[in-house]
């Protein structure tokens, strides 16, 4: 199994299929700006779900790359 993870702003998939490292940088990353910056959302509106999946998975021909932003 390998650990992946999906990051949301109310309830709206920015990122997924991220893997641990890119997590810690984005997760972050994202804190930061939401604190810093004026935008539509509060610190309280960023979530994350962390995902074990089966190694080398795969969801045919239309999956998006790895830490890729989710449309």
């Amino acid at each position: 199994m390998e650990k992946v993870y999906h990051i949301y702003a109310k309830e709206e998939c920015l990122y997924n299929n991220l893997n641990e490292e890119q997590f810690n940088t984005t997760w972050e990353t994202l804190k930061g700006m939401v604190g810093l910056m004026k935008t539509d959302y509060e610190l309280e509106d960023l979530s994350y779900e962390e995902v074990n999946r089966p190694l080398g998975y795969c969801t045919g021909t239309t999956a998006e790359p790895l830490g890729e932003d989710s449309y």
